[in-house]
């Protein structure tokens, strides 16, 4: 899966970053029932003129058709499956070692592919990048999680 995952973000970074945007993520879900999703994530490219507006119904349509034409050529997935293009909103989803470096400082909630003392599921301050693993303050400790590890990483939004 992760290969495919891998092979489906070269692939939309080819259709997305021409048009102006940022590729943020990509994410493939098997259902199993009926059919699967490709999430694509999209935001503006760093100094647009219009990061401040954030991305519209529009920008997703217009990604959307794009990438539908381009996946229907090239066919990465066998079978049915719903594309969605979307902003990645104010729990944005962290993909990257670079993501995690961007928003030092922010408060992040990791799920993790296994168990690391006991737990599945983190919530803590991203503290920066150490080699391959992130620096996490949780609960007042200061924790190394190899990225490796990370299933999953969105922002926990601040109001």
């Amino acid at each position: 899966m992760r290969h495919l995952e891998s092979e489906l973000t070269g692939l939309v970074r080819s259709v997305v970053e021409p048009m102006g945007y940022e590729l943020v993520g990509v994410e493939y879900v098997q259902r199993a029932k009926g059919g699967s999703v490709l999430r694509v994530y999209i935001d503006h490219a760093s100094g647009c003129s219009d990061e401040s507006e954030g991305i519209t119904l529009d920008d997703c349509g217009a990604v959307s058709h794009q990438l539908s034409g381009v996946l229907d050529v090239e066919d990465p997935i066998s079978g049915h499956y719903n594309l969605e293009v979307s902003s990645p909103g104010l729990d944005r989803p962290l993909f990257t070692a670079e993501h995690f470096d961007r928003f030092r400082g922010r408060k992040v909630r990791l799920k993790l592919a296994v168990k690391l003392d006991g737990r599945r599921n983190l919530e803590g301050q991203i503290d920066g990048l150490k080699q391959e693993a992130v620096l996490l303050r949780v609960d007042g400790e200061n924790r190394e999680i190899p990225l490796a590890m990370v299933e999953s990483a969105r922002l926990v939004p601040e109001f």
